[in-house]
């Protein structure tokens, strides 16, 4: 009988105690995160077109993904969403892309290739731009917003003409469309 009470003790109380630390969060608060955590990172000195942060609340806990050209920013984003009113945990997953020239060069000649285009200049106006170039070892993603299929297809083309582009990945999303 006594074993049978411990065995039952070993796989009962765990999730007890667990279920006991899962507290249901309010959506006002979830919201307020979110809002929070996107203007937190949207001011970070440092950030510009070549860097993308994402991020992703669960409850009190903030995920951070995306890439980004400097380990500072790294560790920047991460002390700024921690220092968030109500954010309990902060993972960071957020990768350092290598130190490259030829990178380097790659991102200055995507950058004159998609903003400086007539069509996708207008995207060039906000101070947060919102096609982001990443550039990893020749390989090129495209991350960000655009208004219509036409402009997301002209990035892509645009970066694919570069010379020294290995491969163009457009995960470019398409916010209105007419």
């Amino acid at each position: 009988m006594r074993s049978r009470f411990l065995l039952l003790a070993v796989f009962w109380l765990p999730s007890i105690l667990c279920g006991q630390n899962q507290r249901q969060v309010p959506p006002q608060a979830s919201e307020r995160i979110v809002k929070e955590v996107r203007h937190q990172l949207v001011m970070l000195p440092y950030l510009n077109v070549f860097d993308d942060i994402k991020f992703s609340v669960t409850g009190y806990n903030v995920t951070l993904m995306g890439q980004v050209r400097n380990p500072t920013l790294k560790k920047d984003a991460g002390n700024v969403v921690k220092s968030i009113e109500g954010v309990e945990n902060v993972d960071n997953q957020i990768e350092v892309l290598p130190l490259s020239g030829m990178d380097d060069g790659l991102r200055l000649r995507l950058y004159r290739a998609i903003y400086g285009f007539g069509p996708l200049e207008k995207y060039a106006m906000p101070v947060i731009k919102p096609i982001r170039i990443i550039v990893k070892n020749g390989q090129v993603t495209l991350e960000g917003v655009v208004d219509n299929h036409a402009d997301k297809d002209m990035a892509g083309l645009r970066a694919n003409g570069v010379s020294g582009v290995f491969s163009v990945s457009n995960n470019l999303v398409v916010v209105k469309e007419k």
